[in-house]
Parts: structure tokens; C-alpha cells; sequence
């Protein structure tokens, strides 16, 4: 045998035998997944922490507590789409068939949500999932988003710390939108409604609002009001409430500035007896 013809016969033998190592993984024989146990690991409470790998802006966040492998709700408020939503735990219906969790949620008469997740891994603390969000409106699909979702595990729920009277300002470098500085007073009640005081001459002022609404889910704080007057807007803001300890209270939140940069403001606020 001559040389020439050995070394062909041994790259010969060799791709065979890389296609017999290979051959699982080709459009015949996919690759299958691993089981993730998705259906134990995911009950309870996730909040939004990454959406295709850029930091989510607080004011884009949502927070979905799986209470079974049947049943959940989902809390969010957005005001840049689909109708200025205001979700305070949304109930939905919950379908786990292996690591695809689908989610059908009815935020409004008419309105169905479905969001279909692929989970690409879970643990104790975090999620990564490839999500789709279908809106359907009357039967005819309006909406559908595609993206890659990093949730981190809420185990806070700062809901019944909140309620009460408190005072404090923004402490960030960057301040806050709605805020001038200055201490101020919030009172959150028991409803979802809230009371907001600034000080005229030495004296507490209750502000004048149509509304003031806010619910807690985890750490996620979801605000919302509109001042009494011809011409006033709704306003909304989120909070991260960071803790709530010793009559103190901290809030955080992830901003952009309209150049597109990002800046973190701060709240701290004490608890009045």
C-alpha cells in the first residue's frame, strides 16, 4: 500500500467514526433537552432581573408567583403599552409540560395573555427562560414579544411593612423625577391608596390628588396618582424597596435618562408615630 493511499484510508476511518459520535446530535436525532424539574423548583415568587442580558430598568419590572403547577398570578403596571395596565395579582391559569412553562392570564374583558416560557435553568435563586408573550383582543392577535428573561427568587414580601405614615427624600447623587429634595410625608393605607404631604409654612399639606393608588408585591412597589385639575396627567413610579428595618425604610430603582444612560436613585424614609 502506498503511502498516499494509507493516509486516505485513515482520515476516512476517522470521519466515520466522528460521524458515528456526532450523529445524535443532527436534524434526525435532536439533541433532548434535560429534565429541570421545572414543575418543583419554580413555586413561588420571581421577579424580573435581566431581559436579554441588559439590567431591566425597575420601571419595567415584573414580579409572577407560581403558587402551583396549575395556578399563579402575575403583578405589574406599565404605562407605556397595553393600555396603561395597573395588574395587582392577576390570577392565571398555569400549564408545566416539561421545562415549558405557559402562562394564560386575562388582564381585562377581551383581553388573553399567553406567555410561553422555555426554561433553560433554574436553582434556588435564579431563572433563565426564552419567553414569548402573545396578546390576543377578541380573539385576533395584536401583540407577540420575544425575548430572553432573567428572573432572580423574591423570598421578601414587604406589603403589610409598609402600611403607616412616613418621612423622608431622595438620597442618590442623581435625585428622583417627582422628587425636589425636600422631605416629604407618605401615608400608605390599608386599600392601596396613599396620602402624599409636603410642608407650607411649618405645616403638613395633604396634596390634592383625584388619586394616589400603590400596591406591594415581594420588594416590587408599583405607584400611581393624578394632582386634581384640568390638564394633570397620570404619573407612575416603581420602587425596588431594598429593606425595611427599625423603622427605616429604602428604596431603589434602576432610571434612563432620555440619551439612553442609566442612573440608580435612592429613597430613605423613617416611620412616623
Amino acid at each position: 500500500m502506498t503511502k498516499k493511499l494509507f493516509y486516505f484510508v485513515i482520515a476516512a476511518a476517522l470521519i466515520c467514526s466522528s460521524n458515528v459520535f456526532t450523529s445524535c446530535t443532527n436534524d434526525d436525532n435532536p439533541a433532548v433537552e434535560p429534565d429541570l424539574n421545572v414543575a418543583e423548583k419554580i413555586i413561588g415568587k420571581w421577579m424580573v432581573a435581566e431581559r436579554d442580558g441588559e439590567t431591566a430598568l425597575t420601571n419595567q419590572k415584573t414580579v409572577v408567583t407560581f403558587l402551583s403547577a396549575t395556578k399563579g398570578f402575575v403583578s405589574l403596571s406599565r404605562a407605556d403599552y397595553d393600555n396603561h395596565r395597573w395588574l395587582n395579582g392577576n390570577e392565571c391559569d398555569v400549564k408545566i409540560e416539561g421545562n415549558i412553562v405557559t402562562q394564560i392570564c386575562h388582564p381585562q374583558e377581551g383581553v388573553t395573555e399567553t406567555v410561553e416560557m422555555n426554561i433553560k435553568s433554574i436553582n434556588e435563586k435564579e431563572m433563565l427562560a426564552d419567553r414569548k408573550l402573545t396578546q390576543t383582543i377578541d380573539g385576533k392577535d395584536i401583540v407577540t414579544n420575544v425575548c430572553m428573561l432573567k428572573f432572580v427568587r423574591v423570598t421578601a414580601d414587604y406589603s403589610a411593612n409598609i402600611i403607616g405614615m412616613w418621612e423622608g427624600h431622595s438620597t442618590g447623587e442623581e435625585g428622583s423625577e417627582f422628587d425636589d429634595g425636600e422631605n416629604h410625608r407618605w401615608e400608605y393605607m390599608t386599600d392601596g391608596s396613599f396620602n402624599y404631604f409636603r410642608k407650607v409654612d411649618g405645616q403638613w399639606q395633604i396634596s390634592d390628588d383625584d388619586f394616589s393608588d400603590y400596591f406591594v408585591d415581594g420588594n416590587l412597589l408599583c405607584t400611581r396618582w393624578k394632582n386634581a385639575g384640568a390638564g394633570n396627567e397620570e404619573h407612575r413610579e416603581w420602587w425596588e424597596i431594598e429593606s425595611i428595618e427599625n423603622g427605616v425604610m429604602k428604596w431603589k430603582a434602576l432610571r434612563q435618562k432620555e440619551d439612553g444612560s442609566t442612573y440608580t436613585a435612592t429613597f430613605e424614609m423613617t416611620k412616623v408615630n
